[in-house]
């Protein structure tokens, strides 16, 4: 029987994720990287890891359909789950910002329409410098908003920064850090608390051997 259980979303992260708990011991036998299976039990069966969509972990940890998540950043806050997020894996690092076509950022513009895949963040930190915006939820290509006059401004993840570039747009303002967390559910910390907390203690020591075979 499983003492855990461990939402993770497929793609980039998971493959970190998994090489991480590899490492640590807790290896997951049939998983694979074309696998269409969505449940998997680690060999000493101690995890149960459930594959779903990266957005929709935080509410599997907040919901107890699982005890434990690994998630970006931008997904727990967009989803503003109440869970406790203990752990910063380092994967995937990157940024929220602002950006738009040179010259087009006025804060002192009576209201702003800013462009997004994430409403919840961008209107929260507008809320925070006081200013009225109007957001425009869009799922792809957030670049093109500006340009075709659908914003004044657009709030999303960069990593290079490259694509806003090309695209004759610049970064206006930092708004958030961004990596992947580790999140739990607050009745399971409370119930499990001793495996939460090995198994957390257990990544944490995976993770510092990374980072000194990287940087050594």
């Amino acid at each position: 029987m499983s003492n855990i259980t461990l939402a993770l979303a497929k793609g980039r992260t998971a493959d970190s994720t998994i090489h991480l708990l590899k490492k640590i011991g807790i290896q997951f036998q049939d998983f694979h990287e074309d696998t269409r299976k969505l449940v998997f039990l680690s060999e000493d069966a101690s995890i149960k890891l459930i594959f779903v969509k990266a957005v929709d972990v935080p509410t599997y940890v907040e919901k107890g359909a699982a005890d434990i998540g690994i998630a970006g950043k931008d997904n727990i806050l967009e989803s503003q789950a109440d869970v406790y997020e203990l752990l910063d894996l380092k994967i995937g690092q990157c940024k929220f910002v602002v950006a738009g076509k040179a010259g087009d950022f006025s804060p002192s513009k009576q209201r702003l329409t800013v462009a997004s895949k994430y409403p919840n963040i961008t209107e929260q930190h507008f809320r925070k410098k006081g200013m009225d915006v109007e957001t425009v939820k869009l799922n792809g290509s957030v670049e093109l908003a500006p340009l075709i006059g659908l914003a004044d401004v657009i709030v999303d993840i960069v990593e290079t920064g490259n694509t806003l570039k090309e695209n004759g747009l610049e970064v206006f303002e930092d708004v958030e850090n961004i990596s992947t967390r580790l999140i739990v559910n607050k009745a399971s910390f409370a119930t499990k608390s001793n495996d939460i907390q090995l198994f957390i203690k257990r990544l944490t020591v995976g993770l510092e051997e990374e980072y000194e075979n990287h940087n050594g």
